[in-house]
Parts: structure tokens; sequence; C-alpha cells
């Protein structure tokens, strides 16, 4: 018979092991899954961890899709250590995306100061969505600041009002007038796209600013007093009152500084790999990104390598179902598996398995 018996303190073995036993057992129910499905699971595991790392071209793939995920997990773990469960980071990146693709449709003949900017003007855009999301998350901010709102609840909530007006428009007023009556903007001058670092590949500078975001990142939570601070008040609400620490400026600065880093996601994507403004922008980097930050253990470094495994099941999910004939929902089903796996490994921590009968007193 197996049973659970608390560990006398959490096991820092199984810290840092659970989330590759997580990764173990979504790998064997994969297999599993392959099978059932008629198909071969060697080929099946060749499409979601081979073939997204064998080639420069598939590595520059991976950088695309990783980039937004590590940002909008960066600012999703601050917020969590901070005890603020910002969910609506699908919806700040949208309007992080929708601000930056203003300031780029804006690059003509009328506007000569942007065009002014040469390649420069990629500074204005970023800026842009980074301003665009941290006013979607000032919101939240201000509504639990002022009126106690359940900040889970309004920021989930936004993220739907986020996806309407993006709706509203490219279906309306920003809609390309000679683009065949499609629910798109123009495409953005070339002078707007975001550099790329590598000619002939997509990667582009958005992985520089990631890497940064990292360092500055894991500088700010654990060399700085700020960085302490909020994480007292996320571990220990009442020893930070004790301590003077202000609550009300970590719910501001954590929100802000998730929104404006899923700002500048969306403002990547917008003027990166799209190019332009569709009803497809929101491609739920905002809801992975919860599942990135966990499984890399809301530290900065985890949330790298975490992201590069959410990117690779994307990847691998496309690829399933343009070679194997399966379908794209695939690849909602492995990040499932990934979070329910390591919320289970995650008992561990706190208890051990013990095997017999539990001793009567």
């Amino acid at each position: 018979m197996l049973r659970l018996e608390a560990r006398p303190q959490p096991s820092r073995v199984m810290s840092i092991g659970s989330p590759l036993l997580a990764l173990v057992i979504t790998v064997l129910v994969g297999i599993v899954l392959f099978a059932a499905l008629g198909k071969d699971p060697a080929r099946g595991l060749q499409v979601f961890f081979v073939e997204p790392v064998k080639s420069a071209y598939a590595l520059s793939e991976l950088s695309i899709k990783a980039v937004p995920l590590v940002l909008i997990a960066l600012g999703l773990a601050l917020c969590f250590r901070s005890n603020i469960w910002n969910i609506g980071a699908e919806g700040q990146f949208v309007v992080g995306a929708l601000a930056a693709g203003w300031v780029a449709m804006q690059a003509g003949p009328g506007t000569a100061w942007l065009a002014s900017l040469g390649r420069g003007i990629v500074v204005p855009i970023l800026l842009a969505g980074v301003l665009g999301g941290m006013a979607w998350a000032g919101i939240v901010a201000l509504l639990r600041d002022r009126f106690n709102a359940n900040e889970i609840l309004v920021s989930l909530m936004l993220v739907y009002v986020g996806d309407l007006l993006l709706a509203y428009l490219v279906y309306g007023p920003w809609k390309d007038p000679a683009g065949y009556n499609f629910p798109q903007t123009i495409t953005f001058d070339a002078t707007t796209k975001i550099p790329r670092l590598v000619t002939g590949l997509r990667m582009n500078i958005g992985l520089i600013v990631a890497l940064a975001s990292v360092a500055a990142m894991w500088a700010f939570l654990f060399r700085t007093y700020r960085g302490f601070a909020l994480q007292v008040g996320g571990l220990a609400p009442a020893a930070a009152r004790y301590a003077g620490f202000s609550s009300r400026r970590a719910l501001w600065t954590a929100l802000l500084v998730s929104g404006g880093l899923a700002g500048l996601a969306g403002g990547l994507e917008a003027a990166g790999p799209l190019g332009q403004l569709t009803p497809y922008v929101p491609a739920g980097y905002g809801f992975a990104a919860i599942i990135v930050a966990f499984v890399g253990r809301l530290h900065p470094v985890g949330i790298v390598f975490s992201a590069v495994l959410m990117s690779m099941f994307y990847i691998g999910g496309e690829l399933a179902q343009s070679r194997l004939g399966l379908p794209k929902a695939l690849t909602g089903v492995f990040q499932g598996l990934l979070l329910f796996a390591l919320l289970a490994c995650d008992t561990l921590i706190h208890y051990r398995v013990r095997i017999g009968r539990r001793a009567v007193a």
C-alpha cells in the first residue's frame, strides 16, 4: 500500500528534480498517446524533441516562439513571487501589439519625424508596446488598489476585452483598404521590422532583448532591496507589513512590470514575424507562459529552459499536424500534461512515498 508521509522539511533535491520528473512523465504519456492514435511513438517524439533543434533554421524558429514566452513568464514570475495573480498576460500581449502596430503604421511620408529615424523607429515601436501592456495591467492594479477587485478575474476578463478591441480595429478602422476585405492592417513598412540577427533566418534582436531581460530580472529579484521587499510580501505578508514594506507599491510594481514585459513581447511579435495586425495575434503565449513560469520555478534562468521546452511543444504540434496528420490541439495536450505532471510531482517536495501500512498508535 502506497501512502504519503510528510517530510520534516521541504526536499531541495525534489524541488529541482520535480520539473525533470514531470517532463519524463509527460514523455511517457506522450508515447502511450501516439500509440493509441496509431502513430509511431518514436516518430512522434522525434517531431516534438528532435526536429525543433536539428538545424540552424529550426533553432531560429524556436527562438521566435521562445522569446515572447520568456518575456511574459518573467513578468508573471515577478507577480507570482509577490503573491499577485496576473492571469491576463495574454490581453496585455495583445494590447502591446496594438500599440506597437499603431506606431508602425504611422511610418510613412506623412510623418517625417518617424521616417527620419530610419531603423531607429524600432525603439518607439517597442516602447509603445511596453506602454500599451503597462496601461492594460494598470487597469487591474487600479481596480485592485481602489476597489479591492480580484485581480485574477479582472485580468482574465480583460483578455477578452483586448481580443474584441483587436477584432474591432482590424475589421473596422484599421482594415487595409487594399487588402481584398481581409481583416488585417496594412503591411508595416520595411524600416519598422525588427532587425534580424542572421541573414536568411527569422531570428531577431528579440532574442537579445529577452536574454537582457532575464539578467535584469535576476538582478532585480536577488540583488536589490525592492526585489527583496516584493518577495517578502509574497511569502509572508504579515512580516512585510511589520517591516514597513508597502503592499500597494508591490502591487503596482509587479503588475506594471509584468504588463510592460507582456506588451514588449506583443510589440516584438507584431513588428517581427507578423509584420501586420490580424485577428490571429493572440497565440496563447500569455496562458502558456504561466506554465513556463512554474516549470521554471519562478526563476529567471529556469524560465529560459522551460520556455525552450514549451516552444518545442508549439513547433512539434505544428509539425505533427503537417507530417503525422494529428490535430494541432496536441500542443495544448502536451502543455496540459506537463502542468498536471508538475503539480503531482511537486507533492514530493513536501511528502515522501512510503510502502506499507500506516503505523497504528
